[in-house]
């Protein structure tokens, strides 16, 4: 007998790396180093709505840091 949890069952956890690069991570699984929690947890389509809203800038937070920092045209 199986006691895997189906996809749409399974809990996820909005996870953050230093680069501000947000993903989703199976809630009972131990974190991958580099990475921590963003504060939501729930089914993924839950979480990938909430990483929509919060993750605007794609960019690579060193990236971002770097253009700040570049002169105007």
């Amino acid at each position: 007998m199986s006691t895997s949890v189906s996809p749409s069952e399974a809990t996820y956890e909005v996870v953050v790396n230093q680069e501000g690069q947000y993903s989703i991570w199976p809630a009972p699984k131990a974190l991958p180093e580099g990475w921590t929690k963003a504060g939501k947890q729930g089914p993924k389509d839950a979480c990938l709505a909430f990483i929509s809203e919060v993750w605007t800038d794609m960019r690579p937070l060193s990236l971002r840091r770097q253009m700040e920092s570049m002169p105007p045209h």
